[in-house]
């Protein structure tokens, strides 16, 4: 690779994406391409849309059906990759820079962002600051504190002929250091101001300003408006717009983003300065100066318990009814939180293995921590739910849905709970602890359970978190490890499962239709064989009575696929797949004594035990985690 070249081929590049020009060569640009004089919330929400977007439609999509109802949901690109369960955030989000681009009242409000530590509020202002970065250079009057828009140097009195000209609408007036210079250095003749390109820039403080949280008892307004030099005081009156040093997160901020970081920390009086930015799109000069025309994104985050102190205080009503206020809860979903662990580990140094449902069982307990109580479900069967799953009891699909149990928690669900900060934090400690290199679900537990007993919160909350530990999820990973075992054990299981659904579906259409079914071997017409299919009902409780309708109701459900172009195999409905797969796992009478490494195990038995580990293995197991999980199951599962 030439790096000589390299730099010389991005030099090349940059010098001609730089512009230097009169303002005069500035409106032929403009008039060639009038997109380019963009407000800020308009270029942000160009940027986002412009990365594309899906639109999941419930009639296309049954798991967002089963979620969201008859609302579309779109998913956005620009974010698809780093934010997981918060689909409805974004588009929130997106929302409230559409409605700004259209310069509806939300292009005169504070976005602001709040939700409990660590749900993302912060990792969403990083990516649209960053997404800032990406955006193409803009046009600037060149040696602007400001970085204004260079139309502003028209007279308003001409402004409407310009604008008609032009294409474009001209908002906004010159700061007063462009005033002076425009009257004094250039007598006036404005098309002769000269025009630069700039980019934004977080560490260089170029269209994105932040406002950290200041001590009340030294707060200065001059990290919001800049500040007066005090040096040339004796050259200059209080007013010379030579005095000001406009370098404050408004100044710096403007065509771009403020961020206030934990914002309600501030006094009030600080954020005085944020109702005429955003109502009147203007803020302080320093000193005696005029006001100066501000156009920008403020976007603001903090925790809910700084919120319910602001909003408290009815005397801070003239800020509230500035702000647009979006909850960003804790993911929901379990899916997608394994996604955010996933994400977050990949970033990672850590080479260890991570055996099968490792990270499924961390996200099991953040998600159960974060569930409100149900009158209708058990914590359990709340999560599946959420995740769109089907829930299975007594050989039908659990009717209680999504929206019901939403009604019932609250607004408030998903705003407490465990953080994903939390879960990481365990999941590097039992990665760093780890003598063999690898982490399994048990080890995962164990080192949630420690964690859990060094949390410094309420009694009950630390007695309801290890409940879900030893009971509540051990009970689930013994269900998903009987049926791991059971599928690495039984050589061929789809072909089996897939076997036992093709019998099973024969003799219910059968039974259903009142015909005989015909011997595949020797074509002897016989009665449908009640006997084998009460063997695979019974598995998930149904009863002679409700035989029949549940036979009738998987033949119309597989009728209904086909009809409509689908294939079917055993897991097409879920009752039946529960059922045969339990049943399959019931047949396994001698795997507690063959997945034990005890002297009793004969040679055939070893044989199995060893073919079962290459396929554990095949499944991402490693040797150790084979034997742990193995060592596991043989003293937790299958007795009598």
């Amino acid at each position: 690779m030439d790096f000589r070249e390299m730099i010389a081929k991005d030099r090349d590049i940059r010098k001609k994406q730089e512009f230097e020009g009169t303002f005069l060569e500035y409106l032929q640009i403009v008039k060639e391409n009038p997109q380019i004089v963009k407000l800020s919330h308009r270029r942000m929400h160009d940027i986002i849309t412009g990365k594309g977007y899906e639109v999941l439609k419930p009639e296309d999509n049954p798991r967002v059906k089963k979620l969201y109802g008859n609302e579309s949901i779109r998913k956005y690109n620009f974010f698809k990759d780093d934010f997981f369960g918060i689909d409805k955030v974004v588009m929130k989000l997106v929302n409230y820079f559409h409605s700004a681009a259209m310069k509806g009242e939300e292009s005169r409000q504070v976005l602001y962002l709040v939700g409990p530590v660590g749900a993302g509020k912060s990792s969403l202002v990083e990516s649209v600051k960053k997404a800032l970065e990406s955006a193409e250079p803009i046009y600037a009057i060149k040696g602007c504190p400001m970085r204004e828009e260079p139309l502003h140097l028209i007279p308003k009195h001409l402004r409407k002929d310009f604008e008609k000209a032009l294409g474009v609408e001209i908002e906004g007036d010159l700061c007063p250091v462009c005033k002076y210079r425009l009257k004094h250095e250039y007598g006036g003749e404005y098309e002769k101001v000269p025009v630069v390109t700039t980019d934004f820039s977080i560490r260089s403080r170029k269209g994105i300003g932040v406002v950290p949280p200041v001590d009340p008892n030294n707060q200065d307004t001059s990290v919001l408006t800049g500040s007066i030099d005090i040096s040339k005081m004796d050259m200059y009156s209080e007013d010379d717009p030579r005095i000001f040093s406009l370098n404050g997160a408004f100044n710096v901020g403007n065509r771009g983003i403020v961020e206030f970081i934990e914002v309600f920390k501030n006094d009030v009086e600080y954020l005085h300065t944020v109702i005429t930015a955003t109502q009147e799109k203007s803020v302080p000069s320093p000193g005696k100066g005029s006001m100066i025309y501000f156009d920008g994104i403020i976007l603001a985050h903090s925790n809910e318990a700084e919120w319910n102190k602001f909003k408290s205080d009815h005397t801070n009503e003239a800020i509230l009814d500035r702000i647009v206020k979006i909850e960003v809860p804790y993911c929901m979903e379990l899916s997608e939180e394994v996604k955010i662990y996933q994400k977050i580990l990949n970033k990672s140094r850590y080479d260890a293995h991570i055996a099968p449902h490792t990270i499924e069982t961390a996200a099991m307990f953040a998600i159960l921590s974060r569930l409100a109580p149900s009158n209708k479900v058990d914590p359990m069967t709340k999560l599946k739910i959420y995740n769109g799953e089907d829930v299975v009891e007594k050989g039908t699909t659990k009717k209680i849905d999504y929206t019901e149990l939403k009604e019932e928690a609250g607004m408030r669900e998903g705003m407490t709970g465990i953080s994903t900060r939390f879960i990481i934090k365990a999941l590097d400690h039992a990665l760093s602890s780890s003598e063999h290199n690898c982490i399994n679900p048990l080890s995962v537990m164990e080192s949630l359970y420690r964690a859990v007993k060094d949390l410094d919160i309420a009694d009950d909350d630390k007695q309801r978190y290890l409940t879900f530990l030893q009971d509540t999820i051990r009970k689930e990973y013994n269900k998903i490890l009987e049926k791991e075992v059971t599928k690495a054990f039984i050589h061929s299981f789809k072909e089996q499962a897939e076997s036992l659904f093709d019998n099973y579906l024969d003799h219910a259409e059968a039974y259903v239709n009142r015909n005989k079914i015909k011997d595949r071997q020797t074509g002897e017409e016989l009665e449908p064989d009640e006997e084998f299919m009460r063997s695979i009902e019974e598995h998930i409780g149904i009863s002679i009575s409700s035989a029949k309708g549940f036979r009738t109701d998987v033949t119309s459900y597989m009728f209904y696929i086909i009809r409509n172009g689908g294939k079917i195999d055993y897991t097409s409905y879920e009752p039946l797949k529960e059922a045969i797969e339990k049943k399959l796992t019931a047949s396994v009478k001698e795997l507690s004594r063959i997945i034990t490494k005890s002297k009793v195990r004969d040679n055939n038995q070893d044989e199995k035990y060893n073919s079962m580990v290459e396929e554990m293995k095949a499944n991402g197991y490693c040797d150790h985690c084979c034997d742990v999980i193995l060592k596991y199951a043989a003293n937790n599962l299958w007795k009598d």
